[in-house]
């Protein structure tokens, strides 16, 4: 094998295992996740709805009580309702934030709140990093349970 082949695997390798070289990593990559769970939601009450369409993966799953919203347009038209008011229908923020060992799916979760801060149920999200750099949210489900204080 030739030292170009074998640089090439090396870095193949490298790149698909990012966490390989130790808590750093992960614990950026788990920041990272926060950061962008944080941005999404800040969407929302800053009431940015094209910033949150560029959140959403085109091919984002997003539950609506038992049916699913399948692509980043079908999700698109039926949030952009929580978009036209002047004050935010609800809030959200990241409790629980966990990366996978390759670094290329992470999941948020935490509490919903109504305007006035009291919690009306919980949300768990998916996040993919994208070829970009980017995380983008391919699933989304809530629940109307609320997590333990």
């Amino acid at each position: 094998m030739t030292l170009t082949i074998r640089l090439l695997i090396a870095f193949m390798l490298a790149a698909a295992s990012p966490l390989a070289a130790g808590d750093s990593d992960f614990n950026q990559l788990q920041q990272q996740v926060r950061e962008t769970e944080q941005a999404f939601a800040q969407t929302m009450a800053e009431r940015d709805f094209e910033a949150f369409v560029s959140f959403l993966s085109p091919e984002a799953i997003f539950f609506s009580g038992d049916a699913a919203l399948r692509g980043s347009e079908a999700v698109a038209t039926a949030w952009k309702p929580y978009f036209e008011q002047a004050d935010a229908p609800f809030s959200w923020e990241p409790g629980t934030v966990e990366v996978l060992d390759s670094g290329s799916l992470a999941l948020s979760s935490g509490p919903v709140q109504d305007p006035a801060g009291k919690c009306v149920g919980s949300y768990t999200s998916i996040w993919r990093l994208e070829e970009s750099g980017q995380w983008k949210i391919v699933f989304d489900k809530g629940s109307r349970d609320c997590p333990e204080e």
